[in-house]
């Protein structure tokens, strides 16, 4: 399947979220082929994850967030699920569960009681290599950035730390397996869960 003309059913060519989002995709993909890289002996299916890492925020233009061209009724943090549903009607179950789980690093049903999040009541959490490779290259890359560079992986873990202490530790542990030598830098210890703040970012 081709990932942008899938795009193009949604979003209009040249208006301000289509760019952001190809742009972020594009971003993601690159970085989640690398990972695949570094574990080639697990044979990930690299197709499949250049396709789900440019679908990944599918969802976001329903979701208002202006800032990045959005004009939606719902809150960002509802993107993946949104982005799933759209997936799923097409018949791409799995794409779809890459939409689903990749917000954050895996949202969990506690996580969706204890912060009053408006999303289903259960583990939104990666599960194959595939899943988790496009999570994790994704944290590298805010949307609200002008130029699509990587955030430095110090950079990653402090903002993980607002996410809960669970969270900067998943990262860290994936960016041991990902990462060329396996050797990621900061410890980052998170100190306080932000799912639930409107930022219009991974």
């Amino acid at each position: 399947m081709d990932p942008i003309a899938f795009i193009a059913g949604f979003y209009r060519r040249g208006e301000r979220a289509y760019e952001v989002l190809c742009r972020h995709g594009e971003a993601v993909a690159e970085k989640a082929l690398a990972a695949a890289d570094a574990v080639s002996d697990q044979t990930p299916d690299r197709e499949f994850i250049y396709q789900a890492a440019m679908l990944h925020d599918i969802g976001i233009f329903m979701t208002d967030c202006p800032g990045l061209g959005c004009h939606g009724v719902h809150p960002y943090v509802c993107h993946g699920i949104l982005g799933a549903r759209l997936l799923s009607e097409a018949g791409l179950d799995r794409h779809s569960r890459v939409c689903e789980r990749h917000v954050g690093v895996g949202i969990t049903a506690k996580d969706v009681r204890r912060q009053g999040l408006p999303l289903p009541e259960r583990d939104m959490i990666p599960q194959t290599l595939e899943e988790t490779i496009v999570c994790y290259a994704d944290k590298f890359f805010s949307k609200n950035a002008a130029a699509q560079r990587p955030l430095s992986m110090e950079v990653v873990l402090r903002g993980l730390n607002r996410f809960g202490p669970d969270k900067a530790e998943r990262f860290f542990r994936w960016a041991e397996i990902f990462e060329p030598g396996g050797s990621p830098t900061g410890s980052g210890r998170p100190s306080r869960s932000a799912f639930g703040r409107k930022t219009c970012e991974r």
